[in-house]
């Protein structure tokens, strides 16, 4: 029931990755169902409240949860028996993007690049790097460019929401700037998804429109900040029929 529960969730408040885990088999969906659910209640956290301790609260209890299953034990929260599958290394990880998300409580910039690298390999990459080992795959160097990507593309899709809330999004604003990354992003991810086990790579279909998004900024940064990355849901279908017939991202 619990999984169920994480599919409804999903289903409501991240269609494109609940499409995605729809495309996989069955055996892979209980566990990135949960991954997803659990991202969506994080990454939401910090905007549930304009008050920062209560976010930093509300952003805590999930790391104390991961603990707990991290030890083998847990709560009673559909979200987090729902995690139960999480080895201590895999809690470990998704620790880490929950203290990532920190970020999103303040309005403050990003310290410098590296922190915003930082930010997106935690948040995005460090999902799908969840989601592979989980499902038995190994997490390599080109694993690492799709999550990186995948990441990246949602982000410079969020950019507008983040600047209407009164964050300060992007370390270099300028056009050049944000072509610029996405470039390095697209010059580093791989044209098939990497040989992984059988059902490991489901955990990578959520990427399967980060070619075409930063593909988009790459040729029309102003793109970002008018909000016209996202392609069209026709697209985003074939994009994932394409990777479940041919590895093709």
């Amino acid at each position: 029931m619990s999984v169920q529960a994480c599919a409804d969730l999903v289903a409501r408040g991240d269609p494109r990755r609940f499409r995605a885990a729809m495309a996989a088999p069955l055996a892979a969906r209980e566990v990135l169902l949960p991954l997803y659910a659990f991202n969506i209640e994080v990454s939401r956290a910090p905007w549930l409240t304009e008050e920062p301790m209560i976010a930093e609260m509300r952003l805590q209890w999930w790391r104390d949860a991961l603990e707990e299953v991290a030890e083998g034990r847990g709560r009673r929260h559909e979200v987090v028996d729902a995690l139960g599958f999480l080895d201590a290394e895999g809690a470990g990880r998704l620790d880490q993007l929950v203290a990532a998300r920190r970020w999103d409580i303040y309005k403050d910039a990003f310290e410098d690049e590296a922190h915003f690298l930082e930010y997106i390999e935690r948040t995005g990459a460090g999902l799908i790097e969840v989601g592979v080992s989980a499902l038995g795959g190994t997490i390599t160097d080109a694993v690492r460019a799709v999550g990186y990507a995948s990441g990246l593309a949602r982000y410079l899709i969020a950019v507008p929401e983040l600047e209407a809330r009164g964050r300060l999004p992007l370390v270099d604003g300028r056009p050049e700037a944000i072509a610029a990354l996405a470039t390095d992003a697209l010059a580093a991810l791989p044209r098939h998804m990497p040989k992984l086990a059988q059902n490991a790579s489901a955990a990578l279909f959520e990427a399967v429109q980060a070619r075409a998004i930063l593909t988009r900024a790459s040729r029309d940064p102003m793109a970002v900040a008018e909000g016209r990355l996202e392609g069209s849901p026709l697209a985003e279908r074939w994009a994932l029929i394409r990777a479940t017939m041919t590895d093709r991202l």
